[in-house]
């Protein structure tokens, strides 16, 4: 096996977890806020329009779409810069390697998705099937960082991998089943900026600002386009160039100089916004419906079961091996913690559901589920490392 480049990774793991803290934070606020007589003003903050138009070219959105389009491009960006170096130099850049977080993340999005139709097949919230298939990072990361230096490396970089192919698998699930109205000319202009990426990549041009500035262009053509704007911010990444050598490519310094903002204001900002939910009675009963039912099961229950039983079923195969010094016992645990499924799974919400009171009942029961998923991971994993 490659070896790891343990201060890259020790670095990506700090931030993660420090990210993932700061997250929770943020969510208590975001649920004290919607509760309190803040809840109003914050609304109306979300729902102002910012920005100008100029002519034919529309740049005036609410505060609520420049962070779940905006931001959250610069999101998806890092996360694309993330897998791209995974697949060159990483933990996913030989077919050994990968084996294992590959099955475990095809496991990990499938029975979540099955069990989440079990309930929601013949029902209007049918479309929300991409919600329990998602890993938050983040939060994962954080809940193992609680437990310090007794979980193994090769645990956290398990999960790690894991939780990067499922970003993977979320993008291409958002490309292609989450998007409506596809507008042929803006997917055009869209097409020809990343052909323009690819080729100044071919040309080995190595100025981040000559990826970035395109890059904003072709935000605002997906967005015009039918497919999600995020998706921008996936396909700049995939033009960056890197290389599998020691030197720092422009992919890595860009993906260090969006670490901080990205997990510290970014994402915190996601969670603070997206979490104002006020709780009511009415919601209280949300995981006796079926869709309530659907994404409780799918991340609770869907996810474990099929990251940890696609990934026994490689291994009894001969496909892949189990991380170095881990036990089944182990890996189970690290995959209970595959259920929290807090921004991206909110992101699929939201993608799913354009009634507010269908995104917020979603929120809410992804919520409790991720709260439940960590809590449980985390009882679990320290049983086993008590000693």
């Amino acid at each position: 096996m490659k070896a790891i480049n343990i201060n890259s990774f020790k670095d990506f793991f700090a931030s993660k977890s420090v990210g993932g803290i700061l997250l929770i934070i943020c969510v208590a606020a975001g649920l004290i806020i919607a509760n309190s007589s803040l809840g109003k003003s914050f609304e109306n903050i979300l729902k102002l329009e910012v920005g100008r138009n100029f002519g034919s070219v529309s740049l005036k959105y609410p505060v609520l779409l420049w962070i779940n389009d905006g931001l959250m491009a610069i999101f998806f960006l890092l996360v694309g810069l993330e897998i791209k170096r995974e697949l060159v130099e990483g933990e996913l850049s030989t077919p050994a390697q990968a084996a294992l977080p590959v099955f475990a993340a095809l496991g990990g999005m499938i029975l979540p998705a099955l069990l989440f139709l079990l309930f929601n097949a013949k029902s209007p919230t049918s479309g929300g099937w991409g919600i329990p298939m998602a890993t938050d990072i983040a939060f994962a990361i954080a809940i193992l960082s609680l437990l310090g230096d007794k979980i193994p490396t090769s645990l956290k970089v398990f999960l790690t991998a894991l939780a990067i192919v499922d970003d993977l698998g979320a993008i291409i699930v958002i490309a292609i089943f989450y998007s409506s109205d596809l507008h042929l000319d803006y997917l055009g202009y869209a097409a020809v900026v990343f052909l323009f990426l690819v080729i100044i990549n071919r040309l080995g041009v190595m100025n981040i600002a000559f990826y970035i500035l395109p890059g904003l262009l072709m935000w605002y053509f997906i967005h015009h386009s039918g497919i999600h704007a995020t998706i921008a911010g996936v396909l700049t990444a995939l033009t960056v160039p890197t290389s599998p050598d020691a030197t720092e490519s422009p992919l890595e310094k860009l993906e260090h100089l969006l670490n901080k903002p990205v997990n510290f204001l970014i994402m915190p900002l996601f969670a603070l916004v997206n979490t104002n939910i006020k709780i009511d009675t009415g919601l209280l009963q949300s995981f006796s419906d079926p869709l309530g039912m659907g994404i409780l099961t799918g991340l609770f229950i869907g996810k474990p079961l099929g990251i940890s039983g696609l990934s026994w079923v490689s291994v009894k195969l001969r496909l892949c091996a189990l991380p170095e010094g881990t036990r089944w016992i182990q890996l189970f645990s690290v995959s209970v913690l595959g259920g929290i499924g807090f921004t991206m799974s909110i992101f699929m919400a939201l993608l799913s559901f354009k009634q507010p009171e269908l995104q917020s009942e979603a929120k809410f029961v992804i919520l409790l589920t991720s709260l439940l998923a960590g809590i449980s991971g985390f009882v679990f994993l320290k049983r086993i490392y008590r000693n």
